[in-house]
């Protein structure tokens, strides 16, 4: 797509908002909604979730057991090469502050991922949940209004009927 088509197509979408005065729901430029089968549902495969969430967790746990051995054995020997006044130390001792501070942050990326995975099924299924429940609120909601106790017109019998007044 050129430039100047795509600067065409933003003045015509300004000119199709500021030239109409009425509301669009759920549909583009006066066609049908979607049916909610052309859509689909809400769908999380917690097969997929569950595997990605495990190799996470596992990871974190590899990299806590695994990873972190070298820095305190770096970091002793970064001290006594500064004891003995080899510049070597200082250089160590910032890797292996760096080391430290990477190996954190892919830490927290596991784990974050790993919750994220753990619970977003839980999440999903209860989104899934609470709108069934409004939708069938709305429901009964609406059958209820479609219940009539007398032809329509007719007052409800069960108010009475209208005191007469005396005028005086």
């Amino acid at each position: 797509m050129a430039w100047n088509e795509w600067e065409q197509l933003k003045a015509d979408a300004l000119q199709r908002r500021q030239g109409s005065a009425h509301m669009q729901l759920n549909q583009a430029d006066g066609g049908a909604p979607p049916k909610p089968s052309s859509y689909g549902d809400l769908k999380v495969a917690n097969d997929g979730l569950t595997k990605i969430g495990t190799a996470a967790f596992e990871l974190y746990n590899d990299l806590w057991d695994k990873a972190r051995v070298a820095v305190p054995t770096s970091d002793s020997a970064a001290a006594d090469l500064s004891k003995q006044g080899f510049a070597l130390g200082a250089g160590l001792k910032h890797v292996s502050n760096r080391w430290d501070e990477q190996l954190k942050s892919l830490m927290d990326a596991c784990a974050h991922i790993s919750n994220h995975m753990r619970v977003t099924k839980k999440v999903h299924d209860g989104d899934e949940g609470y709108i069934q429940r409004q939708m069938s609120s709305i429901a009964m909601l609406d059958a209820g209004f479609d219940e009539r106790v007398g032809a329509p017109g007719e007052k409800n019998k069960i108010y009475g009927e209208p005191s007469k007044k005396k005028d005086d």
